[in-house]
């Protein structure tokens, strides 16, 4: 018998409210090791000491268990009597300077195979991060995070459901690395009817997609575990932001030999010193396939795709949804290039933050940065649907889901 994909859960949490600030972390993927000392010492109990457990000599996924049990038995952690959905609104600021709220549901979801179709991914994942999350969940028998999904949301149940729990007294604030949330605890009729309306059709997974895996594989081994917390936002809501998460080559690149082999394919515009490249590449969204190299020196190039340009050597041409998205046009069009110029000490990294790239090449810490715009909600939606998988690092969700919010017992669900 297939269970319904969405569901309320009996979850546990941090008692003291009032701290919750200082309390949750960012999601643990995107946790330095700088942020994670300067978490851990922000409070004993911050939910990083679980996410991202040290133990010094010890088995750290022990060590972990010890404290989950520690903090469950000196009241530090409490489990909600009834099963109950959690809303959460996360408000924040873009680069503009304009701020956005985005709102979506914490529910209980279908830990099952993507063979199902119920839940889509759009990424490829790697054993490492997998057998790290499993280890601890093995050691634990909790997730101490909740993964992000959208629904399509056709009908505007889920948005409307949304909207009015959030017109109550909410159940905690907290502020995360300058992001404000607020969440409600919702139970009986409604929790149900926000569970039924998020699980209407498919989820996709926008951040998530190793702990998903991991809960699966977890769940052949403990057929009691049927469900993982998720972030459920609908398609349509207002503050669902994309970020593009821009290239960094370093190695040794020779400047001439660059601009000939990326005129072979692109329109080349030189910018001048002091240019808003931010603003230069946002300028050529509309007209297709573009990017903005930045090189050393001050040097800086608008590419823009040649009307005409055989792509059939892009790789996954042979999948339309995937072939089309100017992100995977760029990494082989023009990344794979310069990585290939840079030689066999070619390393290359990623960033979501533009001045970050641009002060990096200009300081000498890496010889080429690659500016590109953002993939859309539309694009992931249609590769999911087409079971393919986008580039590495084709999307940045913002903001993340914030870790400790909720925790599951798994097994445990209610």
């Amino acid at each position: 018998m297939t269970i319904p994909l969405v569901a309320p859960f009996r979850a546990e949490r941090y008692a003291d409210l009032a701290k919750l600030s200082d309390l949750i972390a960012p999601p643990y993927d995107v946790i330095s090791d700088e942020d994670r000392a300067v978490l851990s010492e922000q409070d004993a109990h911050n939910i990083v000491h679980l996410i991202l457990p040290e133990a010094g000599e010890a088995d750290r996924y022990t060590h972990a268990k010890a404290l989950l049990d520690s903090w469950r038995a000196d009241g530090t952690l409490v489990v909600d009597g009834d099963p109950a959905v959690y809303v959460v609104q996360q408000s924040f600021a873009i680069s503009t300077g304009e701020r956005l709220t985005r709102t979506g549901v914490i529910a209980a979801v279908a830990a099952e195979p993507f063979a199902n179709g119920r839940v889509k991914p759009h990424e490829k994942t790697h054993d490492g991060p997998k057998e790290d999350r499993l280890a601890l969940m093995r050691a634990t028998d909790a997730m101490f995070e909740s993964l992000f999904m959208f629904a399509r949301d056709e009908s505007g149940n889920l948005l409307a459901l949304l909207a009015a729990s959030t017109g109550q007294p909410p159940t905690a604030t907290a502020k995360l690395n300058g992001v404000d949330i607020v969440f409600w605890r919702v139970t009986g009729g409604e929790a149900a009817a926000i569970s039924q309306a998020a699980g209407e059709a498919p989820l996709y997974i926008a951040d998530g997609h190793h702990r998903f895996e991991t809960a699966v594989a977890y769940r052949e081994e403990a057929p009691g575990v049927e469900r993982i917390p998720v972030l459920v936002v609908p398609v349509r809501d207002s503050g669902l932001v994309v970020l593009p998460t821009h290239r960094l080559i370093s190695g040794s690149i020779d400047r001439k030999t660059a601009v000939e082999r990326l005129r072979e394919r692109f329109q080349i515009r030189d910018l001048e010193a002091g240019a808003n490249y931010v603003e230069e590449l946002a300028a050529l969204e509309s007209r297709g396939t573009a990017c903005v190299v930045v090189l050393s020196e001050g040097l800086a190039l608008a590419l823009l795709l040649k009307g005409g340009t055989s792509l059939g050597d892009v790789p996954f041409a042979n999948e339309p949804t995937v072939a089309n998205l100017n992100i995977a046009r760029i990494d082989a069009l023009v990344v794979d290039v310069l990585k290939d110029l840079a030689g066999d000490d070619a390393v290359l990294t990623y960033s979501a933050n533009a001045h970050e790239v641009i002060d990096s090449v200009q300081a000498g810490k890496a010889q080429a940065g690659v500016l590109v715009n953002a993939t859309s909600v539309e694009d992931v939606l249609a590769v999911a649907d087409a079971g393919a998988v986008m580039p590495p690092k084709s999307t940045y969700f913002m903001p993340k889901v914030p870790s400790g919010l909720v925790l599951m017992p798994l097994g445990g669900e209610g």
